[in-house]
């Protein structure tokens, strides 16, 4: 029996294919190339290879035909466009980037984050006691750990594994712990909830920390109160502290012998009566002995009474505060909805505190002048830390119309906020002062880059440099509150309006081309 070529030819390739195909399939479930699926492989080819060189002369006729050319032409564009679309696949997978479009970035981390992650010098782990994955918190966590490899995180069903959740103390499903060594800090997120960058970077804060430091706020002249939840109260000062890990409290230098020993920062905010000479006194001593201070003078009249004697702590630190309040004529005020009696500053000046503000901004409602007193001495180290815009202006007091007068004003830039620091021994005294601290209540905090200003500052009084940056971001409310008519109107609006508007046009197109 005479066999044909073609058909020979033909009938190898076909299952040199099947045994490819075979061998693929197998590889697929197995992982691994085993022997009988290296035979396949082998098999395979050698018929592929036998078929082809039998059937050379059919395929080159095939190939001559102009169909076949035209279908050759699309296979291997075809080809093409699938190889760049794989490379490009591999290439994305291999250099991971991801572009953040939302107007706060609140999809990237913040440079909080990114430094005190880098930073680390201990491996923390990150749990999330869950049988189901939490895809918002995984996309986060890969961040993380992109930042460095002391960052660990992994999802753990606690009815698989109670033993681990018994060992972190997870009480419930979703819970995320976070844990460096012996010490642990628990999110208690929940199942429906997501765990957010502010508080994952808060613990591993709290886990990593071997010292806890406290930030003391005198009362007893009228501050700001860390337990006032309203506008002008201080307690989301409070609550921002402890997610840096700082303890509050409160102390009254009337009944204290002197600034407790505990207190690393010292915080006047917003005094409205006088200090007694002994309580200046006291500060002034904790101060020379290498203490650190921040002082917020607001420019109401009640305050003139604490000048003279706060004035003197200053002045000792070539610091002039000004009896006036500063008004802001640039309009730039009107971005955060603000006044001219409200300054708003985007000029900082070269310090760790505001290193990060290029392109930022900050304002201060109903502020005084604070400046260096003279430049030419050497003995503080000072920086006028917040300049307001050339259009602005001092004036004596508030009054209903303002206007510039050159006979009694001071044209700006005006400085609002001085640090300075002085070597006393082997220590470093510090000093802030601010003409304002109304940037820092409940109502302003959140605002630009008020709260990163109070925080940043207590960071380096604090001599925690690592600290200082910008912080997580919060999404802006961008509701609109509309009134019932308004609400109805739209109603009618997406009820007729639209499509009327529509069969209009369509009524209109049928009647011109009739």
């Amino acid at each position: 029996m005479k066999v044909n070529r073609d058909e020979l030819a033909r009938f190898l390739a076909t299952f040199g294919v099947a045994a490819l195909i075979s061998c693929g399939i197998r590889y697929s479930y197995q992982g691994e190339l085993l022997l009988f699926s290296k035979i396949l492989l082998a098999v395979g080819a050698a018929l592929l290879v036998a078929g082809v060189v039998l059937g050379y002369r059919a395929l080159i006729a095939f190939f001559s035909r102009r169909s076949s050319k035209l279908g050759t032409n699309a296979l291997i564009l075809g080809l093409a466009v699938v190889a760049i679309l794989g490379l490009a696949n591999f290439v994305g997978y291999r250099h991971h980037k991801r572009f953040d479009l939302t107007s706060e970035k609140l999809f990237t981390l913040s440079d909080q984050t990114k430094k005190i992650v880098s930073g680390l010098q201990k491996d923390v782990n990150v749990i999330r006691f869950s049988k189901e994955p939490d895809p918002q918190l995984d996309d986060l966590m890969a961040e993380y750990k992109s930042l460095g490899p002391h960052v660990k995180f992994e999802n753990i069903d606690p009815q698989r594994k109670p033993e681990v959740a018994q060992q972190y103390g997870a009480k419930r499903v979703g819970d995320v712990v976070v844990a460096s060594g012996a010490r642990t800090e628990h999110l208690e997120s929940g199942a429906r909830a997501s765990a957010s960058e502010e508080d994952i970077t808060s613990a591993i804060l709290k886990v990593t920390r071997d010292a806890v430091k406290t930030v003391c706020f005198v009362t007893g002249h009228g501050e700001k109160s860390l337990t006032d939840n309203a506008g002008p109260g201080y307690s989301g000062v409070a609550a921002g502290l402890k997610k840096e890990n700082y303890e509050t409290k409160t102390i009254g230098l009337v009944t204290e012998p002197s600034v407790p020993s505990d207190c690393n920062v010292v915080v006047i905010a917003g005094p409205m009566q006088a200090y007694f000479p002994q309580e200046a006194d006291k500060i002034s001593k904790y101060l020379d002995a290498g203490g650190k201070a921040l002082i917020e003078i607001d420019p109401e009249i009640e305050t003139k009474l604490a000048d003279a004697k706060l004035g003197g702590i200053v002045s000792s630190w070539n610091i002039n505060v000004g009896n006036n309040v500063v008004i802001d004529a640039s309009g730039m005020g009107q971005l955060v909805g603000a006044g001219p009696a409200i300054p708003l500053v985007t000029d900082f000046g070269t310090s760790p505190i505001t290193n990060n503000f290029k392109g930022s901004m900050t304002f201060f409602p109903l502020a005084r002048t604070v400046s260096i007193a003279d430049k030419s001495k050497s003995d503080v180290e000072a920086i006028e830390l917040l300049k307001t815009s050339p259009r602005s202006f001092t004036k004596q007091k508030l009054e209903h119309e303002v206007s510039y007068d050159p006979k009694t004003d001071t044209l700006g830039p005006l400085s609002l906020g001085v640090t300075a620091s002085r070597k006393i021994g082997d220590k470093s005294a510090r000093l802030v002062v601010i003409g304002d601290s109304d940037f820092a209540s409940n109502q302003a905090l959140d605002q630009v880059r008020n709260g990163d200003l109070f925080y940043n500052t207590i960071n380096w009084l604090a001599q925690d440099e690592s600290l200082i940056s910008i912080r997580p971001k919060t999404t802006t409310n961008r509701r609109v509150n509309l009134s019932e008519a308004q609400a109805r109107g739209l109603s009618w609006l997406d009820l007729f309006g639209l499509p009327g508007i529509v069969i209009f046009s369509g009524i209109y197109v049928w009647w011109k081309r009739r």
